[in-house]
């Protein structure tokens, strides 16, 4: 099963990013947990200097942008091929 993670204080791009990732998971039927990161100390444990972030399985695949659904479909088949 793969670990999605949002990390994000829970603005609108967080919220946009976290539709695309549920979306993406149901669409290509996925087993994943999606995870809402919002405190300030977890998120910054990543090293990201801007949100939103999306962790897939404990790598950061992007942050301070919103991906395409497309990207974000991409990584979780790549994810799931490698797991």
């Amino acid at each position: 099963m793969l670990t999605i993670k949002i990390l994000g204080s829970g603005c609108a791009n967080c919220k946009r990013l976290e539709q695309i990732a549920r979306k993406v998971v149901e669409e290509t039927g996925a087993q994943a947990e999606v995870i809402k990161v919002t405190e300030y100390p977890d998120i910054m444990a990543y090293g990201i200097t801007s949100t939103p972030g999306l962790v897939i399985n404990e790598k950061i695949m992007s942050y301070g942008r919103i991906p395409t659904p497309a990207e974000v479909s991409t990584w979780v088949t790549d994810a799931i091929q490698t797991a």
